[in-house]
C-alpha cells in the first residue's frame, strides 16, 4: 500500500500546465496502453460530459467532465502497481515520468477507472479511485468478468475552478489535435482511432481525419529546405528537427514554435516574439477555379529530438535545461526556440518578405511625414524586433533607443582615443567619430527646425478668427510665445518660443512671465527679459540689456481710445521707470542691477488697424517700419528703445527666417 502526500504533491505541481494537460495525460496513457497489448485496431474514445444546467446565454451547457474509453491492455497487476507507485519506471521506455496522474487531480476533482484486464483467471475488472490523501489507490475493487472486454475507461470528474474553457466538441478536437499532433504526423506510427464525441456518442469527432480524410484541409505540412538545428559544440551538440504546418481557420492568431517530448506537446511559444512579422492571422488567397475559399491561418512548428524527450519535467510542462540562454549550458529553451521559428521564416519565404516590406515601407513614410530628423538613423537602423504593423510610438520608441544607443557608443569611442598617446592613432580614429558625431547633431537641428514649424502653425492658428467670428485672447498667443505664471526657472529653454519674436531671446537667463517682478501684487509686465552673456557682457549686470514685452489681444485696438488705461507704450515706460527706480526684484530676492546707460528694449505685440496706425502716428510720435506693419521710437532719456509690431508682422518675419530651413528639410 502506498503512502505518499498527495495532496502536496498536487499542490507542488509547477506552471507550464493548464486543462488540457491532465486529458492529454489520460489519452496518451490510452495510446500507450494499445501499445503495450499489440492491438491493431485500436481506438480511444473521448466522451464529453455536460453540467445538467443549461445556461441562459449559450445552447451548450458548461463542459464539466470526460471519460477516455480505450481497448490497451488494462489494469493488470503490473499496471496497477505502477499507477500506485510514485515516480514509476513501468513505462520508461515509452518516456513515461511516473507522475503525470498527478496533474488530474489538479484541474479535477476526482479520477475514476473502471478497467478489464485478462489475468489467469480469465478476464477480470478492476475499479478504482484516485486518493487525495496518502493512498493513491481507494475505493479499489476487482472481480471476475467473464463478457468484459479488455480495456479501460478513466473519468475525469468535475473541473476545478472556473470550469473548462471550451464548449464546442470541434473546438475541443482543434486543440487536441495541435497538441497530440506528433502522434498522427509520424508515417511509421499506426495511430489509433482517437475520436471525440458527447456523452450520448452524438457530434462524433475523429481526429485522424485531420490529416487523411474530410479534414485533412485544416491542417497542412508546409515543406522546408532544411528542417534541421543544431546547437552547441563538441561533446555538447544537441540536433532537432523541425516540421512546420499552417492551420487553417485557427482558434487563435498566434503563429507559434512547440517543443515535443515522446510524442506530446509540452510548451508553446509565440513566433512573433523573434520574428515580427508573423504577428496576427496570415492570409492565403484561394483559388476559384479549382473552388478554394479564401482562408485565414497560422503557422506552428513542432521541434523534435532526443534531447527534448531526456529533458521533459515531471509534470510535462516545461524542460529541465535552462529558459534563457546561459554560459553554462549552451542550449537553452529560447535558443531552440529562435532556431525555429528562423526556419518557420523561410519556409513562408516571400509571404514574410512582403511584410517586412510593408513595416519598411511604414517607417519610411513615418520618417518623411512626422519625423525627418530620424532620416540618418533610418538608413542604418535595424527594423527586425520592430513590432509588425507599428504605431507612430512604437516606431519613435525604436528610434529613441538606437539613438541612445548611438550616443553611448560615440562617447565610448571618444573615451578610448581620448586615452591613446599615440598621436596617429588619434587621428585614424578622429575623421570617423567626428562624422558620426555631426550625425547624431544634424539630427537633432533637424528635429528641432521641424518643432518650429508645427509652433508657427499653432501660432498662425491663434492670431485668426475662431468660428464664432471672435479672436483668441492674448493668454492663448502669449503662452506659445512663453508660459503664463512662470520664469526661467520653472521653464526650461526647450519649453518656450521666445524666437518668434527675436532669435536673441533664445539665450537669456532670467524670464519673467506674467508674474509680479518681486513676486508681490505690483504690475506687471507680459514678460520681462535678461539678456544672458552668451550673446551680450553680462546676466544681471547693469550693462545687460533688459527686455519687456506687452501682448494685445487679437483684433483689439480700444487700447489706442483716448480714455483708455491700457496704453502698452505707456504701461513699458512705465516698468522700466520702475526698474531703474529699484523697485522690482528677481524671484531669487536679487536686485535688478541697472545704470543710467543700461539698455531697455520693448515690445508691443498687437493688432495694428488705422486707429491705432493713427495713434502711433498722431499722438505717440511713432515711425513706420518700410513694411508698414511695425513701428518705433526712441525715449533717449531712460535707453529705451520700443517697437510695435503686428500679429501679422511676426509671424511673417519667423516664418522668412526659418523658410530657408523648412525648405531644405521638404516641409516647406
Amino acid at each position: 500500500m502506498s503512502t505518499v502526500n498527495i495532496k502536496r504533491a498536487v499542490e507542488n505541481i509547477r506552471s507550464g500546465t493548464n486543462v488540457y494537460t491532465p486529458l492529454i495525460e489520460v489519452i496518451v496513457n490510452a495510446i500507450q496502453a494499445i501499445e503495450t497489448r499489440g492491438c491493431d485496431n485500436g481506438s480511444v474514445k473521448i466522451y464529453v460530459k455536460r453540467s445538467p444546467q443549461t445556461e441562459l446565454s449559450d445552447s451548450l451547457s458548461a463542459v464539466e467532465s470526460f471519460a477516455v474509453r480505450d481497448n490497451g491492455i488494462g489494469f493488470d497487476e503490473k499496471n496497477r502497481e505502477a499507477f500506485d507507485t510514485l515516480y514509476t519506471d513501468n513505462k520508461l521506455s515509452l518516456g513515461g515520468k511516473g507522475f503525470g496522474r498527478f496533474t488530474c487531480l489538479k484541474y479535477f476533482d476526482d479520477l475514476l477507472v473502471e478497467s478489464v484486464f485478462q489475468s489467469l483467471n480469465g478476464p477480470q475488472k478492476r475499479s478504482f479511485n484516485m486518493g487525495k490523501h496518502t493512498d493513491i489507490i481507494v475505493n479499489e475493487t476487482v472481480e471476475n468478468c467473464p463478457q468484459g472486454e479488455v480495456g479501460s475507461l478513466v473519468t475525469l470528474q468535475r473541473i476545478k475552478g472556473r470550469g473548462f474553457p471550451d464548449k464546442q466538441i470541434k473546438t475541443i478536437a482543434r486543440t487536441l489535435v495541435e497538441r497530440l499532433l506528433p502522434y498522427f504526423i509520424d508515417a511509421d506510427y499506426n495511430c489509433p482511432i482517437i475520436t471525440v464525441c458527447e456523452e450520448d456518442g452524438s457530434d462524433k469527432i475523429t481526429l485522424n481525419n485531420f490529416f487523411n480524410n474530410q479534414l485533412s484541409g485544416l491542417i497542412t505540412e508546409i515543406p522546408t529546405k532544411n528542417g534541421r538545428i543544431k546547437l552547441g559544440e563538441g561533446s555538447s551538440e544537441k540536433s532537432f528537427s523541425v516540421r512546420v504546418f499552417k492551420i487553417y481557420s485557427p482558434r487563435t492568431t498566434r503563429s507559434k514554435v512547440s517543443l515535443v517530448a515522446d510524442r506530446r506537446e509540452v510548451t508553446e511559444v509565440s513566433i512573433h516574439k523573434f520574428i515580427p512579422e508573423f504577428a496576427g492571422e496570415l492570409f492565403e488567397e484561394g483559388d476559384t477555379e479549382k473552388d478554394k475559399p479564401d482562408r485565414n491561418y497560422i503557422v506552428k512548428a513542432y521541434v523534435f529530438g532526443d534531447y527534448l524527450d531526456e529533458s521533459v519535467s515531471l509534470e510535462r510542462g516545461g524542460f529541465d535545461f535552462p529558459t534563457f540562454d546561459d554560459l553554462v549550458d549552451p542550449v537553452s529553451q529560447s535558443s531552440i526556440e529562435r532556431a525555429a521559428a528562423q526556419i518557420a521564416r523561410e519556409s513562408l519565404g516571400s509571404i514574410i518578405t512582403a511584410r517586412q516590406e510593408k513595416k519598411k515601407k511604414q517607417v519610411q513614410e513615418y520618417v518623411t511625414q512626422n519625423a525627418p530628423w530620424h532620416r540618418t538613423i533610418a538608413e542604418e537602423i535595424d527594423l527586425s524586433m520592430m513590432p509588425f504593423n507599428p504605431s507612430p510610438e512604437q516606431i519613435e520608441e525604436v528610434f529613441q533607443k538606437e539613438k541612445f544607443k548611438q550616443e553611448v557608443a560615440i562617447r565610448q569611442r571618444v573615451d578610448k582615443i581620448l586615452t591613446k598617446t599615440d598621436a596617429e592613432d588619434l587621428r585614424d580614429g578622429l575623421s570617423a567619430i567626428i562624422e558620426q558625431i555631426s550625425k547624431t547633431s544634424r539630427n537633432d537641428l533637424i528635429h528641432y527646425i521641424a518643432l518650429r514649424k508645427h509652433i508657427l502653425s499653432l501660432f498662425s492658428k491663434s492670431i485668426e478668427l475662431k468660428e464664432d467670428g471672435k479672436y483668441p485672447d492674448e493668454g492663448t498667443v502669449h503662452d506659445i510665445i512663453f508660459p503664463r505664471r512662470s520664469d526661467s526657472g520653472s521653464t526650461l529653454f526647450e519649453d518656450h518660443n521666445l524666437w518668434i519674436v527675436d532669435e536673441r531671446l533664445n539665450f537669456t537667463d532670467f524670464v519673467s512671465s506674467d508674474k509680479p517682478i518681486e513676486g508681490g501684487k505690483t504690475d506687471r509686465p507680459d514678460l520681462l527679459v535678461f539678456d544672458n552673456p552668451v550673446v551680450f557682457r553680462g546676466d544681471n549686470a547693469p550693462a545687460n540689456p533688459v527686455t519687456i514685452f506687452e501682448f494685445k489681444k487679437p483684433g483689439r485696438d480700444n487700447f489706442a481710445n483716448p480714455s483708455s488705461k491700457d496704453d502698452p507704450v505707456r504701461q513699458i515706460v512705465r516698468y522700466v521707470n520702475s526698474i531703474r527706480d529699484g523697485k522690482f526684484k528677481t524671484p531669487k530676492g536679487r536686485p535688478i542691477q541697472v545704470a543710467e546707460n543700461t539698455p531697455f528694449y520693448g515690445y508691443v505685440l498687437c493688432e495694428t488697424s488705422e486707429k491705432v496706425k493713427r495713434w502711433l502716428d498722431k499722438e505717440k510720435d511713432f515711425t513706420p517700419m518700410p513694411d508698414g506693419l511695425g513701428w518705433f521710437n526712441w525715449f533717449g532719456n531712460i535707453q529705451l528703445y520700443i517697437e510695435v509690431l503686428s500679429w501679422d508682422k511676426v509671424l511673417n518675419d519667423a516664418e522668412t527666417r526659418n523658410k530657408i530651413f523648412f525648405r531644405k528639410l521638404g516641409i516647406d
